[in-house]
């Protein structure tokens, strides 16, 4: 058997999500350690909300990082083993690499909130967005945004499942988009309710910035191998991980490629590590022959404890 644990981006977040883990001693140390290194009670927005305030990038950022390493260190405390191999969606991947020990969580807190500021302010308010795009292949969703480019800048940003892509860009030219893949006989495409084109060449400011700020943290090898998005390859020098974390800020995110390659490497479990099942669903329809498992709190952690010891 070889394990895999995934993290969850933005999106999975809701108020409440740790309440499956309350009395559990780890996770309200590494919360008490969140809380310290950012300042304010993270601990406190995630138990009471409001869902709004949750919802902004600033906050559910460095929420949703500290809720999935807190699971993971329960899993550990309690006996769990540490996985064969990691990976993250979008934000996801600061998670796996702060468990795979490449920054302390005090820094990985810190550095997501300014990720997530950095990213926010590349772009004005309103001018971007996002679309999900269901039932065309890659390389339908690829053509339609060159079409729609003739109006501004447009991309596929999540190549998220067979059949399922996030595009990105400005507001005029993902409303092209849309009618393009429309056009092309997607069954659904849907504006989703963001802030900005995150991971659309139109944050590279925010990759810029970002690249700053890495510079300046302290990064370390990872204890056990994490998949990149922007390549789904292994990178273990701390130089590699901070480029390949800027350049995440302004790439695609190659989720489908991630568990292509876990299978490949022999990956037979995936367990999701955090709030929601987001990752579980797109891995059942990118490698249906894997077994997943979602850790999410106490009674599902014991469960698999017996299932994967």
């Amino acid at each position: 058997m070889r394990i895999a644990f995934v993290f969850p981006g933005q999106g999975s977040q809701s108020v409440g999500m740790l309440s499956g883990f309350a009395g559990n001693v780890t996770v309200e140390g590494v919360l008490a350690r969140a809380d310290a290194a950012l300042g304010f009670s993270i601990s406190n927005l995630i138990a009471e909300g409001p869902a709004e305030t949750l919802g902004l990038t600033v906050n559910t950022q460095p929420a949703m990082l500290a809720a999935s390493v807190a699971f993971y260190e329960a899993w550990l405390a309690a006996g769990g083993r540490k996985p064969d191999v990691t990976a993250g969606h979008s934000l996801g991947e600061y998670s796996a690499l702060t468990a795979a020990g490449v920054f302390t969580l005090e820094d990985a807190v810190r550095l997501v909130r300014f990720r997530a500021e950095a990213m926010q302010s590349a772009v004005p308010v309103g001018t971007g967005g996002m679309a999900a795009v269901i039932g065309l292949t890659d390389e339908e969703v690829l053509a339609a945004c060159e079409e729609a480019r003739s109006v501004g800048p447009v991309e596929a940003v999540n190549f998220n499942a067979p059949g399922q892509v996030v595009v990105a860009g400005e507001k005029a030219a993902l409303a092209r988009a849309i009618e393009c893949v429309k056009a092309r006989g997607a069954r659904r495409a849907i504006e989703l309710p963001v802030s900005a084109p995150f991971h659309s060449s139109l944050l590279k400011p925010a990759a810029e910035r970002l690249a700053e700020r890495l510079a300046e943290t302290p990064v370390s090898a990872p204890s056990f191998p994490v998949i990149a998005n922007v390549d789904a390859e292994l990178h273990t020098t701390p130089d590699a991980i901070r480029a390949k974390l800027a350049a995440q800020a302004a790439s695609a995110v190659q989720w489908v490629k991630t568990i292509e390659r876990m299978k490949a490497d022999g990956v037979t479990d995936v367990v999701e590590c955090g709030p929601g099942k987001v990752l579980v669903g797109l891995v059942r329809r990118i490698a249906p022959e894997m077994n997943v498992h979602s850790l999410y709190d106490q009674a599902s952690l014991d469960a698999l404890l017996q299932k994967l010891a």
